[in-house]
């Protein structure tokens, strides 16, 4: 009868100061982030945002040769559906991220020299491109929903019609 109480009893106690246990851990473990933790991780968000703001809209002239800007064709940066990327992309027949878009529309309509992928500037530009399209339901066709296609004919930067590179591919 002694051993079976005995058995009863600690069959109890077991569950309860494991209970008790996973209590205080969750009473002493840390949040992932303090505020102010989390305020320095936004500034330094909002800061790359800006400075992609910056990129996106021409104030690095040495990115192009031709005086265009990605804001020239992409006002509104949020219309460039960075949440698309990666995708197929027709032009270059192959399924690219954003970074390789934003490098390609540099190099073809832009004329200037491609960002190197791993920059602070490539960073920057993909930062501002997002940051600009949170809260906008996510569709794949949205970039013909949302604006109408940019024709551009002719102009230094641009390829030249059947020279098999960019817009004719």
């Amino acid at each position: 009868m002694k051993a079976n109480t005995k058995n009863v009893v600690m069959g109890l106690i077991a569950p309860i100061a494991l209970i008790g246990l996973f209590a205080l851990n969750s009473a002493l473990a840390r949040e992932p982030f303090t505020k102010a933790e989390l305020a320095a991780q936004e500034k330094a968000l909002l800061a790359a945002v800006d400075h992609g703001r910056d990129l996106w809209h021409g104030t690095k002239p040495s990115m192009t040769t031709n005086g265009l800007a990605c804001g020239n064709c992409h006002p509104d940066a949020a219309a460039s559906n960075p949440q698309t990327f990666p995708k197929y992309q027709a032009n270059l027949g192959k399924v690219i991220p954003i970074r390789d878009m934003i490098n390609w529309c540099i190099i073809v309509p832009q004329g200037g020299q491609a960002l190197d992928v791993n920059s602070d500037d490539m960073t920057a530009m993909e930062a501002y491109a997002t940051y600009m399209h949170r809260g906008v339901a996510i569709d794949p066709g949205l970039a013909t929903k949302q604006t109408s296609a940019v024709v551009v004919k002719s102009g230094p930067g641009f390829p030249k019609k059947g020279s098999g590179v960019g817009y004719d591919q």
